[in-house]
């Protein structure tokens, strides 16, 4: 016990952790910069290519494409430690967003997004993973509080840095112009994961480890891809056919992916993944949107959906650190239950502004809701954690960032099917996101009811 006190007490910041830290901020950093300059711009984009059917599928495609790289990242994590898929994470990511930047219309934009979203998989499961590796409990939520921090510069400067880009010059230096903070990131974080492979308490799994989640991924991808297809702007038969292959096919193919129990949201671990996935339907399925409602819906100026992106992402990090200080004495199902009505509050407002409220009211409700994120989120993170043995970290995030991903991807996809089928049927913007919005708020109620199944307390640790 000693010991473990004294490992805790050493910090971020000790020199055995100082670059392991620094590189997981940074990558945390360049991820939060795409992720909300991508977003502020994207009504310009669809200006300028066209094709708002496909709007929905910049973010899906994205997400979805992200379950791959999120299970193939997390089975190399165990099998072959954690710098080797991190590194092609960052490649790929670099890929796709060259070809989005160079893009000549939106289906060359969904394509760029969707390698793009591949690479982009790797991030998060490789970093939850170094964080079971490579710190104690007792630090943990600091670095889950640390990492949200990480969204704080980008949220004050990403989305005004963005439209001033794309103002000057080009939406296209959006995406180009990350490409040298790739390299940086490649070069800080990878000497740090290394070292952490080669830590001689770092346990790895068989390499002849069972092949069928990955194709249990895949099954996933093509059937949550083809329900929103089929929830979209297509023609009556072919749209039934979709949903009715690909809603069997990619409940069957989620049940073995994530612990026994997910669906029914089991007390404890299961619950915990499920949970996760229904706050990123719900939040996400709002948030892309929000950039679209502010500008195209109620003819405001790119700099206010940016305020509002920039509010969430800084009251999500100050979310994180009051969740960090409250988590041992609350615990995780009070947090996630008032995360979510926040949130769900939060949605209602912005539906309010989409039918007529104070345009200026979005960016508070919106701050409101990253709040909300910050208090629900880390709790999830910490209590799959704590669950998980040694060495298999990388099963265990990869679990919760799979409910994760796919919340976000069936939130933002079901949201581009209503904004599509709005469209095609001569509705105003400010009418379809307002269904969106309204879509979104019922998955976030149910939200404080599912936080019910969660644990009081983090468990204890593994062993």
């Amino acid at each position: 016990m000693a010991s473990a006190s004294a490992d805790a007490d050493a910090g971020l910041w000790s020199p055995a952790r100082r670059q392991l830290t620094v590189g997981l901020l940074l990558t945390i950093t360049l991820v939060a910069f795409e992720s909300l300059a991508v977003a502020t711009v994207m009504p310009d984009v669809k200006d300028d290519l066209g094709g708002l059917a496909l709007y929905g599928w910049v973010f899906s495609g994205f997400f979805l494409a992200s379950l791959l790289g999120i299970v193939v990242s997390g089975r190399l994590a165990d099998e072959r430690g954690l710098a080797l898929p991190f590194t092609a994470g960052l490649v790929l990511f670099s890929a796709g967003l060259v070809v989005g930047g160079t893009a000549g219309s939106m289906p060359v934009l969904v394509v760029g997004r969707i390698a793009q979203g591949f690479g982009a998989g790797a991030i998060p499961a490789t970093a939850y993973a170094a964080v079971g590796r490579g710190y104690p409990a007792a630090l943990r939520p600091r670095v889950f509080a640390a990492m949200s921090t990480a969204w704080v510069v980008p949220g004050l400067v990403g989305p005004a840095l963005a439209t001033l880009v794309e103002h000057a010059w080009s939406w296209r230096l959006v995406f180009l112009g990350l490409l040298p903070f790739v390299a940086v990131a490649l070069a800080m974080a990878v000497p740090a994961l290394r070292l952490l492979d080669a830590h001689p308490a770092v346990a790895t799994v068989s390499r002849s480890a069972d092949e069928r989640p990955l194709s249990r991924v895949v099954l996933l991808v093509l059937g949550v891809g083809a329900v929103l297809a089929g929830t979209a702007d297509a023609p009556l038969g072919l749209a039934v056919v979709l949903v009715a292959v690909g809603l069997p096919v990619a409940a069957w193919a989620f049940v073995g992916l994530v612990p026994a129990g997910t669906l029914h949201l089991r007390p404890g671990v299961p619950a915990t993944v499920g949970v996760r996935g229904i706050l990123t339907c719900g939040f996400f399925a709002a948030d892309a949107y929000v950039p679209l409602a502010i500008t195209d819906g109620r003819g405001a100026a790119t700099w206010v959906a940016g305020a509002a992106l920039s509010m969430a992402s800084v009251l999500w990090a100050t979310g994180s650190w009051v969740q960090a200080r409250l988590i041992d004495r609350v615990g995780p199902r009070r947090l996630d239950r008032a995360g979510f009505a926040l949130i769900g509050a939060s949605v209602a407002l912005v539906l309010g502004v989409a039918q007529g409220l104070p345009v200026g009211l979005a960016v508070v409700a919106w701050g409101i809701a990253g709040l909300g994120m910050g208090v629900a989120y880390a709790p999830l993170s910490l209590t799959v954690l704590a669950a998980a043995r040694p060495g298999e970290e990388g099963a265990a995030s990869a679990a919760l960032q799979l409910s994760d991903t796919l919340g976000v991807a069936v939130g933002t996809g079901v949201g581009g099917s209503i904004v599509a089928l709005g469209d095609a049927r001569g509705w105003a913007v400010s009418s379809g996101v307002a269904v969106v919005f309204a879509a979104s708020l019922v998955v976030l109620l149910g939200g404080v009811l599912a936080a019910g199944r969660l644990p009081e307390r983090v468990p204890a640790q593994a062993g």
